[in-house]
């Protein structure tokens, strides 16, 4: 895997210094969502899914477990 250097932070992570923040890196066909406060562990996703995840927390249709 390629190294990840270009992490951005969230514009809704506020604009203070610390590790409250949700940081995202792109490759060409993967994203990368990570917590500040846990730099080396992330989570990988291709942009479909994660575009798909948003709509649905967006518009209030994701699906409610019990």
């Amino acid at each position: 895997m390629a190294t990840l250097d270009n992490w951005q932070k969230s514009s809704f992570s506020g604009g203070g210094e610390g590790n409250a923040c949700v940081e995202l890196a792109a490759t060409p066909t993967t994203i990368h969502l990570r917590e500040s406060d846990t730099p080396t562990t992330h989570l990988a996703t291709i942009p479909t899914a994660l575009t798909h995840l948003l709509q649905a927390i967006h518009t209030g249709t994701l699906p409610q477990h019990p």
